[in-house]
């Protein structure tokens, strides 16, 4: 929990750092990751208080399109940076929330790994995709 502290204050600070500059993009998936990635940290959260073995393993099925939005993204900075060397700096910044988001999902797969093997005692990393 610390870990996703420490990147929500870092994505805080490039976000003030941003907030008076021209948007180099309308980039719709960077809010959507921050909301399915919320989503993912609360649901660990109850997860773990709960002791909910299904809401745990949805968790850890949900990363992978929590990973899906993070290549998306990154094709679409790429190509903004290709077509515009300019907007190069905003779109490192806008790769770096990108990332960290990716992190905070990632560590709250591992708060819901936990919660699997603390019920069942078997270690599920990387075995739930989305629909199981």
């Amino acid at each position: 929990m610390e870990r996703i502290g420490d990147q929500a204050a870092d994505i805080a600070e490039i976000s003030v750092f941003l907030a008076d500059r021209p948007h180099i993009s309308e980039l719709i998936d960077i809010p959507r990751m921050g909301e399915a990635t919320a989503l993912m940290v609360t649901q660990a959260i109850d997860a773990f208080v709960e002791k909910n073995l299904d809401l745990a393993l949805a968790v850890i099925a949900y990363d992978d399109v929590v990973d899906n939005l993070f290549t998306q993204i990154k094709k679409e900075l790429i190509d903004l940076i290709r077509d515009n060397k300019d907007a190069a700096e905003q779109a490192l910044d806008l790769m770096m929330i990108t990332k960290y988001l990716e992190r905070i999902g990632d560590h709250a797969v591992n708060v819901a790994e936990w919660v699997v093997f603390s019920i069942t005692g078997q270690h599920v990393k990387g075995k739930v995709k989305v629909g199981e």
